[in-house]
């Protein structure tokens, strides 16, 4: 396993990690189940990745619950913890709150990486609320490093402008060999700013994975009506998926950038997610 600094000089990570999306309870079926979540954590570890991903979305915290088991068993040290505050907790005092109950559900005292998940399209929470309290619990050692997913260049820019002894790490985007929206402004901006680029969905929520084709679609309430995973997508992918090396038995959540390593700056030594 080969690890990267995670931002301007942030901690080293595995360059594969682990999201635990499919932990938050059976909403990616029912054949989903939170000993093999557990198992499949603590053999990634095993492997040599230490980045686990998970939110306080994924199952009203039900996948931080199953995280927190992982990390008991595997040891702390060797695990590095990001998870993610909802958009309905981007007020001040909710942030404090949704990290104080992460914490407790995953069982530390701090996580290495606490994101925003989404910016708030809805209530419209200024972000400078969010980033003030986000830096207050980084000066508290409640969390390590500051990160955002799934923000537009014009977010990162705010966000950032309201940051004043901290930067943003890491933004967790879509990115696959589908889903390249990003590369038009948020991944030059990034490695620009030497900001990691974290992909969620890397491999297309498994359509990339050889797994399926036309006769054979995931039936689980998250994919069932996934425009990837309509017939005629279907028909078009699989066969390029297979001829460039990937297969059921080899999926890899290795972010797609060039030569299959993770995007970053190098002068700076980046889930669904989702």
């Amino acid at each position: 396993m080969e690890y990267v600094p995670l931002g301007r000089g942030g901690p080293k990570v595995s360059e594969v990690g682990i999201g635990t999306w499919q932990a938050g309870g059976k909403a990616w079926g029912s054949d989903v189940r939170d000993a093999d979540c557990r198992r499949a954590m603590e053999r990634a570890v095993e492997l040599g990745i230490n980045l686990v991903d998970t939110a306080e979305a994924y199952g009203d915290g039900h996948s931080e619950k199953v995280m927190s088991k992982a990390i008991q068993n595997v040891g702390r040290d060797h695990v590095f913890i990001a998870t993610k505050v909802g958009g309905w907790h981007l007020r001040g005092d909710d942030v404090k709150k949704a990290c104080a109950a992460s914490l407790k559900r995953l069982g530390v005292r701090e996580v290495d990486l606490y994101q925003v998940h989404w910016p708030d399209p809805w209530s419209q929470v200024p972000l400078r609320e969010t980033m003030k309290a986000l830096e207050t619990l980084h000066r508290a050692g409640k969390i390590r490093n500051i990160g955002v997913s799934n923000f537009a260049v014009r977010d990162l820019n705010e966000a950032r402008a309201h940051l004043s002894r901290a930067d943003i790490v890491s933004n967790q985007v879509r990115y696959n060999m589908l889903q390249r929206t990003i590369e038009a402004e948020v991944l030059p901006y990034c490695k620009r700013e030497g900001i990691a680029i974290l992909a969620w969905s890397p491999i297309g929520k498994g359509i990339l994975s050889g797994k399926y084709h036309d006769g054979k679609r995931p039936k689980d309430r998250i994919r069932a009506e996934e425009d990837l995973f309509k017939p005629a997508n279907l028909r078009a992918t699989v066969p390029k998926s297979r001829s460039r090396g990937f297969a059921a038995t080899r999926t890899s959540s290795r972010f797609p950038g060039r030569n299959g390593r993770l995007r970053r700056r190098r002068t700076r030594a980046p889930q669904g997610g989702p």
